[in-house]
């Protein structure tokens, strides 16, 4: 590069752009339409897959037919718009939310390992809808009472944000944050969080512990349009904040000094970076429970399709962690019908040996 190039003192973004997708932008942009194609048909698909047989080609000619709805049975009606419709909003806001999520982080720690979880942030959500679903008719009794159906998604977001502004306090000294020191903490924190929930696991009756059981397990079979309004506000706050990342989480990926050189806030980008994939990790594990690996699995994917350029990486993930997770119900609705499987046993044998290629492939590269 010459002098020329570099314009006070501070690298072009076209540049970084450039440099960050190599040349791939125009494939990145069919991948992305691809994508919004392939999420229509799957949510299509999917809206007339469960237990129940419903038909979405006929009740859309009765629609269309009858002019207002009314040839479409009371039946079909309750399955489609009060069960599945929100299964599919619900699925599509937390499979976005926790691919976005591992994309960003990933940008942010320049590890393709990251995950909503390395930090502690999905341990301190379980916290705080554990202990909802524990001591919700005790000592939480009144603040349950109040927020009703919020209580389980306040409360986990709640302890998410916890996690993250106690993270955020360890690990800033003198006004810059240490990204190592946070994954350490992390690390720390999710055992001794992980603790308390044990104990708090430990405490409880025997519906409480089906109830956490399944939990845990990850599920989208509670999915109400109460449920949409509590965390859905919360993601699609997230959502706005983390694309304007994009252009700094491409700087970062050169090393935080070179990013500061670039005209890169860094320590600012780090702090919404990091509360914005809590908000967002906190509020999918308040409503969905354990979904693990989508937040790897997604990004990764993607990075070997379109490059790491988060200006296409961000709105892929989200289509893709959608059309995952949509996806995997589906699966969990079916494979062992009329009983549904726990959705994060699906996610968890596509995500698990995927984990360990990756892991593999980079400890041959280490090696190598």
């Amino acid at each position: 590069m010459t002098t020329a190039s570099i314009q006070n003192g501070k690298l072009p973004v076209k540049t970084v752009h450039k440099r960050r997708n190599g040349g791939r932008a125009g494939l990145a942009k069919l991948v992305i339409t691809m994508l919004v194609l392939l999420y229509v048909l799957v949510s299509l698909v999917t809206l007339g897959i469960g237990a129940a047989d419903v038909s979405i080609t006929q009740m859309a000619m009765d629609w269309l037919f009858s002019g207002n709805g009314e040839a479409i049975s009371p039946r079909d009606k309750l399955i489609l718009f009060e069960i599945r419709l929100p299964r599919l909003f619900l699925g599509t806001l937390i499979g976005a939310a926790l691919a976005v999520s591992g994309a960003v982080l990933q940008s942010l720690f320049r590890n393709p390992l990251a995950d909503p979880g390395i930090i502690g942030v999905s341990a301190g959500a379980s916290l705080g809808a554990v202990a909802t679903i524990v001591l919700g008719g005790t000592f939480l009794g009144s603040f349950v009472t109040v927020l009703g159906v919020f209580s389980l998604p306040v409360m986990a977001f709640f302890g998410a944000l916890m996690i993250t502004i106690l993270l955020h306090r360890i690990a800033t000294r003198d006004g810059k944050t240490s990204i190592v020191t946070m994954l350490l903490a992390g690390i720390a924190l999710q055992a001794f969080v992980m603790a308390i929930t044990g104990i708090l696991i430990f405490m409880a009756d025997d519906q409480q512990l089906r109830d956490l059981t399944f939990w845990g397990l990850g599920s989208l079979a509670g999915a109400t349009w109460s449920k949409i309004g509590a965390s859905g506000l919360i993601i699609l706050v997230s959502f706005c904040t983390l694309p304007l990342l994009a252009n700094a989480l491409n700087a970062l990926s050169f090393g935080e000094a070179s990013a500061f050189h670039m005209g890169v806030d860094v320590q600012r980008i780090k702090t919404i970076a990091v509360c914005a994939t809590a908000a967002a990790t906190g509020a999918a594990v308040a409503v969905s429970g354990g979904i693990g690996f989508v937040g790897i699995v997604v990004p990764h994917l993607l990075r070997l399709a379109i490059g790491p350029d988060n200006r296409y990486l961000l709105p892929a993930s989200a289509l893709l962690g959608a059309v995952l997770l949509i996806c995997a119900d589906a699966v969990a609705r079916v494979i062992v019908a009329p009983a549904e499987l726990p959705i994060g046993i699906i996610t968890a044998l596509i995500g698990a040996p995927f984990f360990l290629w990756l892991l593999l492939k980079r400890r041959g590269l280490l090696l190598s």
